[in-house]
């Protein structure tokens, strides 16, 4: 899953729930299990996530909801393997756009 978000420092957690078609609960579940997520927390104390806390939402949801990985393998996965796994999620993700450009170009012939 690539999400589309417009560039900007921070997302409040509702804009990132809806992004990622999941609950606001979901979200707060993963930023106490994964503590790669750091949000940062306003004087209400709500989160802003940053453009690095999107990416590394992309990676859980990846590992979690496509490969259908258990919480602690993700986290032990994360661990173990990040750069590994974020090159190989970066190489996905690209091959992906090419086919839907791919897809695009066919519906125009």
């Amino acid at each position: 899953m690539h999400v589309e978000l417009p560039e900007r420092r921070y997302y409040g957690i509702g804009e990132v729930a809806k992004a990622f078609d999941v609950n606001t609960s979901l979200i707060r579940f993963w930023e106490k299990e994964f503590d790669v997520l750091k949000p940062k927390k306003n004087a209400k104390g709500n989160r802003k996530f940053t453009p690095e806390d999107i990416k590394n939402l992309e990676l859980i949801y990846h590992l979690v909801k496509e490969r259908g990985f258990t919480l602690e393998g993700a986290k032990t996965h994360l661990k173990e393997n990040k750069q590994k796994t974020l090159n190989h999620f970066d190489i996905i993700r690209k091959l992906e756009s090419i086919k839907a450009e791919l897809l695009k170009i066919k519906e125009h012939l």
